[in-house]
């Protein structure tokens, strides 16, 4: 990250948003869809990177976050026309990538309970939660800062969806209550008690496991 957090690091609406969902909206009215896609790769191009880093969040691996990400972009496209002005697009954007991201987690978890789990006996599967290491660090602190990313991701799995959502929301995409509220179609009461259990859970499992 690059360490700044300010509200401008999550637009709540875009004027070029507003104006080009507009006017894909209005092409898709038209029966222009083929012009309306035209449109609509700005879209894509202007909120991919954002909506790949959250799948990858939730998915770990790179095949699964990109066909997340087509979801995403593909079922917001089908949908535009029921977009609401009043929320914000790329809010209403991020819940169907969340929503997809929980879709694959659900079935990936049914496919297992049928088939033995491969498991990466060379320990490089990535299961960090967060930022990748800083090059500055040795390597023991390297091993340190993975192992304790690792639990925390384990330990973070735990949590109920919506409050995994908030989470990953609010620490790693610097969204505030009134935006999480937005994206998840909930209220701003709900969010902090989303926020609030999630936290006192965390605090919990990590002082029980002796971290």
């Amino acid at each position: 990250m690059s360490g700044q957090t300010s509200a401008s690091s999550f637009p709540v609406e875009p004027d070029s948003d507003v104006s080009a969902v507009a006017e894909i909206k209005s092409l898709l009215v038209r029966g222009a869809k083929e012009r309306a896609k035209e449109q609509y790769e700005g879209l894509v191009a202007r909120h991919q990177h954002r909506i790949s880093r959250i799948a990858l969040r939730y998915l770990k691996n790179e095949a699964d976050v990109d066909e997340a990400v087509q979801d995403t972009f593909l079922k917001a496209f089908i949908h535009l026309p029921s977009h609401e002005k009043k929320v914000p697009f790329i809010a209403w954007l991020i819940r169907i990538a969340i929503n997809s991201c929980l879709d694959r987690i659900k079935a990936k978890s049914r496919r297992s309970r049928w088939m033995m789990p491969l498991i990466d006996l060379s320990g490089n599967e990535r299961t960090d939660i967060a930022e990748p290491v800083t090059r500055n660090q040795n390597p023991e602190e390297e091993l340190l800062a993975k192992e304790q990313r690792t639990r925390l991701n384990t330990i973070i799995r735990r949590l109920p969806e919506r409050q995994q959502a908030v989470l990953m929301l609010s620490v790693f995409e610097s969204a505030t209550t009134q935006e999480i509220s937005a994206i998840m179609g909930v209220s701003e009461a709900t969010v902090r008690v989303h926020q609030f259990r999630a936290i006192r859970r965390l605090q919990k499992w990590i002082r029980r496991e002796h971290w």
